[in-house]
């Protein structure tokens, strides 16, 4: 019995896998997902030269072997201020999407379970959050807790928790309202452990995908406050500010916002192709058991 069990996920997780190689979106976004992350892991114990390494003899030097993205107007090595910027940009992922799920998954699933009052409140306290500027909060929290990247993605997660909020709500509904949940509740199972057991598991991918394209979204917000000097500070290395930065020497040397501008492009095109695999993945299979 037990062999035709491992046998049986083990053919499960193999089709699996299938789906996913032949999904373009997903095996394209978490590509360059995957790239995104090891260049931000490999920067934590190497770069090229010390991403704030001054060298006065060698600024603005073009690309070369010594230096292949060349250098800024302190003489910095720009490929590993890039390498070093794109722990800024992954940790502002973290940060915001993080704190939009915290709060905006469990409001959505109290939304979705209470009904009534409750759910009236949740959603126009969302209408709230997403009626008020991400730019605006930004600026706010700038001004009473100091510019930084924290302080920056926590107004972004802010404004993200609605999206959660509705994401979560209206597939919570969905499951509900099926025959097995109503089953549970016929035979007892307290609200807590059907949210558990049954909602969150069935909305989970949901969820996720979602998460990846926020992550997107956060990691371009991230670089235009940081851009507007609202989120990470020089001389700490971040695609933003090294964008905002090179546009002083766009006559001299354009390439200093061209590299931070591609590895935004890249990051950002990774997570939302990723996200949205994810979500066709999700779709298919729903189709399949439908």
């Amino acid at each position: 019995m037990t062999v035709v069990v491992v046998e049986a996920a083990g053919a499960r997780s193999r089709a699996g896998l299938w789906r996913w190689a032949r999904n373009p979106s997903a095996v394209v976004g978490g590509t360059l997902v995957g790239l995104v992350v090891l260049t931000a892991l490999v920067s934590l114990v190497w770069t090229p030269y010390p991403p704030l390494a001054v060298d006065p003899s060698h600024t603005l030097a073009r690309p070369s072997w010594a230096h292949l993205f060349g250098t800024d107007e302190y003489g910095r090595d720009v490929l590993s201020r890039v390498m070093a910027g794109s722990r800024i940009s992954l940790y502002a992922g973290v940060v915001s999407v993080l704190v939009a799920t915290a709060v905006g998954v469990p409001a959505g699933l109290l939304a979705a379970e209470r009904g009534g009052i409750p759910a009236q409140v949740v959603l126009r306290l969302s209408d709230i959050l997403y009626a008020f500027p991400a730019l605006l909060a930004a600026i706010t929290l700038s001004a009473a807790l100091g510019a930084s990247t924290t302080t920056a993605m926590l107004a972004i997660g802010i404004a993200f928790i609605p999206v959660f909020v509705r994401v979560t709500r209206s597939n919570a509904l969905v499951v509900l309202g099926s025959d097995y949940v109503l089953a549970a509740r016929a035979y007892g199972r307290r609200p807590l452990a059907i949210l558990r057991r049954h909602v969150l598991p069935n909305i989970a991918t949901t969820v996720i995908a979602q998460m990846s394209l926020l992550f997107s979204l956060a990691i371009l917000a991230e670089a235009g406050l940081d851009y507007l000097g609202l989120g990470t500070t020089p001389p700490t290395a971040s695609w933003g500010n090294m964008i905002e930065t090179g546009q002083t020497y766009l006559s001299q040397d354009p390439l200093l916002s061209v590299w931070p501008g591609i590895a935004i492009f890249v990051a950002v095109l990774g997570f939302t192709l990723l996200g949205e695999g994810i979500a066709e993945l999700r779709n298919a299979r729903l189709g399949r058991s439908a």
